[in-house]
């Protein structure tokens, strides 16, 4: 496996949360332009981050399983996933 490739069906959650990601960022935006209070619109923003988060760490655990399935270096395989995962730190 020379790269991630993941399929429609396994890239569907990831697309759902990061589609719900947007309309929270959305709800951020207007917030902001509202002005709301700084606090709620922290809030929010936190919650979108860890959508944001969740979507990335799904890719790679999809990824993970692929590499397992694909009977993959095992150690060439844990130093790109594990460089994606550092990359969401």
């Amino acid at each position: 496996m020379t790269g991630l490739h993941l399929s429609a069906e396994e890239l569907e959650p990831v697309v759902k949360r990061l589609r719900r990601a947007q309309g929270q960022l959305t709800g951020v935006l207007k917030m902001i332009e509202e002005g709301r209070d700084c606090g709620d619109v922290v809030t929010q923003l936190a919650a979108v981050s860890k959508a944001i988060d969740r979507a990335g760490f799904s890719m790679i655990a999809t990824g993970l399983e692929q590499c397992i399935q694909d009977g993959e270096d095992t150690t060439e395989a844990k130093k790109r996933l594990e460089k994606l995962f550092m990359s969401l730190a």
